[in-house]
């Protein structure tokens, strides 16, 4: 189960809408081997399309050299399908290089840049294998 802030589930869901109709993408990272997010660093789509996401090598490169100084892993890893479910493709299942990760994605296909109706979903994705878990959202962290 990934349990999250509403504040971080607030901020995904607003990068999704806010880039669509390209795909957001992005990452929320937590201290190493706690399963916890906290810090959430939105990410540009270097592929800039509305049906692809890919990270900017350099800024990925940045981003696990930061998390490693701060010790830190990437707990889950975000985009958003702009006109399609909130279900992992064949792409994203071959990009899942974190099996520790919890993979969430945001559909904004029913409602675009708008407030309104969006899935909001989470996965594990460990050798090719998706699996579909339950999100808890949490006012804070106990």
């Amino acid at each position: 189960m990934l349990t999250i802030t509403r504040a971080l589930h607030d901020a995904i869901v607003a990068h999704a809408r806010a880039d669509h109709p390209d795909e957001a993408c992005g990452v929320v990272a937590g201290p190493a081997g706690t399963d916890r997010p906290e810090r959430f660093i939105p990410m540009l789509n270097a592929a800039r399309s509305p049906t692809f996401y890919e990270f900017d090598s350099g800024d990925l490169l940045k981003l696990y050299r930061e998390m490693d100084d701060r010790d830190e892993e990437p707990v889950v890893v975000y985009h958003s399908h702009t006109a399609t479910e909130a279900y992992p493709s064949r792409t994203d299942v071959s990009y899942a290089s974190e099996p520790g990760a919890h993979y969430v994605l945001v559909s904004t296909a029913d409602s675009g840049n708008d407030e309104g109706p969006f899935q909001f979903r989470s996965f594990r994705i460990v050798d090719g294998e998706i699996t579909e878990e339950d999100v808890e959202v949490v006012e804070s962290h106990a």
